[in-house]
C-alpha cells in the first residue's frame, strides 16, 4: 500500500491525484493500526463540526514507521489535498530522504494542527495520542512553534528538548528528537535551504546507526 510520502517517492515525475494520496493513506492507516485510524476519523469529524467541513490534512506515511516527522501546521496545497506534507515540503524530504538513504516506508509525517481553526488543546491531545500509537524511534522536530508544542504535551518521561538543529537529543527513554528548520520556511531562499539541510542530514547518520532487526 501507498501513502503520499511512499507513492511519491515511487512514482518519480508522474502526477498523483489527490485522490490517490487520500485513499493511499486511509488504506495504509485502516489496514495496519485501527487505533490510529480511529484517531484520523475523530479528527475528520471535529474539523466539520467546527467549521462547518474545514479541510483537514491527513498524517502521511507508514502508521508504525520509525521516524515521526512533525510540523506545526498545514499549508494551502495539504488542505487542498487532505494530506499532510503534500506538495512541494513533500517532494523536497524525499529527494532530501533519498539522499540520505533513508526508506520512505519508515516515515510518517503529520501535523501539531490538523485543520485552520482546530482548537489547541485539541490538537496537542491528537498529537500525544499520534506519539503513543505510532511509537517512533526518533521525532524530527520541524521548527520552532512545532517544538513549543511537542515541548507542552506532558509526554510520559519526555524532557524538554532545545533548538539545537541537527543535534540527536532524547525526548524519552526510548525516543530520540531531532530538531531542523521549517521545512516550509525552506523552500526559496538559499540559505534556508542550506540551513534545513545541514540540520537534517543528520538523520541519515542516525538511520545507519539503527539495527537491522
Amino acid at each position: 500500500m501507498r501513502d503520499a510520502l511512499g507513492l511519491a517517492a515511487q512514482v518519480g515525475a508522474r502526477e498523483v491525484s489527490p485522490r490517490e494520496l487520500v485513499d493511499a493513506a486511509i488504506e495504509r492507516i485502516e489496514a495496519t493500526n485501527p487505533e490510529l485510524n480511529f484517531l484520523v476519523t475523530e479528527c475528520y469529524l471535529a474539523a466539520r463540526e467546527a467549521a462547518d467541513g474545514a479541510p483537514t490534512a491527513l498524517p502521511t506515511g507508514h502508521p508504525l514507521a520509525s521516524i515521526f516527522l512533525l510540523k506545526y501546521g498545514p499549508q494551502a496545497q495539504e488542505l487542498q489535498e487532505g494530506v499532510a506534507f503534500h506538495g512541494r515540503a513533500g517532494t523536497a524530504l524525499i529527494k532530501s530522504l533519498q539522499r540520505l538513504h533513508v526508506d520512505p516506508l519508515e516515515v510518517y509525517g503529520t501535523n501539531c494542527v490538523k485543520f485552520a481553526g482546530c482548537d489547541l488543546g485539541v490538537s496537542a491531545e491528537w498529537l500525544r495520542r499520534e506519539l503513543a500509537i505510532v511509537e517512533p524511534k526518533l521525532v524530527v522536530v520541524m521548527g520552532e512553534d512545532a517544538l513549543e508544542v511537542l515541548n507542552d504535551l506532558d509526554v510520559p518521561l519526555a524532557r524538554p528538548l532545545e533548538p539545537r538543529p541537527g543535534e540527536i537529543q532524547s525526548l524519552t527513554p526510548s525516543i530520540d528528537a531531532l530538531y531542523t528548520p521549517n521545512i516550509d520556511e525552506a523552500l526559496d531562499e538559499e540559505g534556508a535551504k542550506r540551513a534545513f539541510w545541514r540540520a537534517f542530514q543528520t538523520l541519515g547518520a542516525w538511520y545507519a546507526d539503527l539495527p537491522p532487526y
